[in-house]
């Protein structure tokens, strides 16, 4: 086992963290993207922030302009971090949207080369092929075991949602052991407020669709604050999301998620969902140092990668900036 890395260790890195979140887009910043005249001066107030600069405003500058940044974000933390564990339980989703994307293709015929994104522990060029050999050398167990469950999945139902499925439910345990590993409570207890949502979010849709609730044991994940088993009681019953989130950290998101069940929007409830993650993260800034500082940062630097591309995608697409506004989350500083 190895040694749990001491808050006094971080004591440079949360000095140079709080730094960088002032780069971090605000919600004036935020303002002034949607309100700016044109698409070339709402980038200007990502330049401003250290994004790079755009030659071609279109979607695919976008995203590229995002990977760079995410990339850069993970490249000057990784030299300076004491344990790069904190580091990988951020990257991990990306090696699982890489597996999703190459298990698709695979199973189509076609090549998943545009869909990858070069964020994850592994270089797509690596985990595509890992995936055509069949192989697992240099992959991480649960990793390894995600894809040949998926694969097989893939191959008796050909139902991509089920393998996906089972590609999360493996992300998410994958991410719980290695924020076990680092010894942080704060991280476990991120991932685990992720599982707590992701689980949410699918009770209110399996509800909204009028589904069973034998259905929905099939789309709940282990591992979260509250149960799988306590949430296919409440739904066998028939009881009200109320009756089981009352008294959590989701009551505003499941009160939503009530109403989106009876036709309510799901946009609202979704970015409830988001914000009550966000709240999480917060409690990060009132520790002056620790590894509750950096793990606040990336997860914000994540929400306003999220942030961007709904504004520029949506300016980019024409619409109206207060259409742009609902869909905005609550901003970390």
């Amino acid at each position: 086992m190895s040694k749990r890395i001491k808050d006094t260790d971080y004591l440079f890195l949360s000095t140079y963290t709080h730094v960088l979140e002032t780069t971090l887009l605000t919600h004036a910043r935020m303002e002034r993207m949607l309100e700016a005249p044109t698409d070339a001066d709402a980038l200007r107030v990502l330049v401003e922030c250290g994004y790079p600069e755009l030659s071609v405003i279109d979607v695919d500058g976008v995203n590229h302009m995002l990977a760079k940044m995410r990339d850069r974000v993970f490249g000057d933390l990784y030299a300076i971090v004491p344990d790069p564990r904190l580091l990988d339980v951020f990257k991990i989703k990306y090696d699982y949207h890489n597996a999703k994307a190459l298990l698709k293709a695979e199973a189509m015929g076609t090549d998943a080369e545009r869909l990858l994104v070069d964020v994850g522990r592994y270089a797509p060029a690596l985990l595509t092929q890992r995936v055509r050999e069949k192989s697992d050398a240099g992959l991480s167990e649960y990793l390894a075991q995600a894809i040949a469950e998926a694969r097989e999945l893939l191959g008796t139902t050909r139902d991509p949602q089920r393998a996906d499925f089972v590609l999360d439910k493996f992300c998410f345990l994958e991410m719980e052991a290695l924020a076990r590993g680092t010894g942080s409570d704060f991280l476990v207890g991120y991932v685990r407020a992720q599982v707590d949502l992701a689980n949410l979010k699918s009770l209110v849709r399996v509800l909204r669709m009028g589904k069973s609730p034998d259905y929905l044991s099939e789309v709940l994940f282990e591992g979260g604050t509250i149960s799988a088993d306590a949430l296919l009681r409440m739904a066998r019953k028939g009881d009200k999301l109320e009756s089981i989130y009352a008294a959590t950290p989701y009551a505003a998101a499941a009160e939503a998620g009530q109403s989106a069940v009876s036709g309510g929007r799901l946009t609202d409830f979704e970015r409830l969902c988001d914000n009550t993650l966000m709240d999480y993260l917060v409690q990060a800034k009132t520790v002056p140092f620790g590894e509750q500082v950096l793990i606040g940062y990336l997860g914000a630097r994540e929400s306003e990668l999220t942030a961007v591309r709904i504004i520029m995608t949506g300016r980019l697409a024409g619409l109206k900036a207060d259409l742009i506004r609902e869909r905005l989350r609550e901003a970390y500083v």
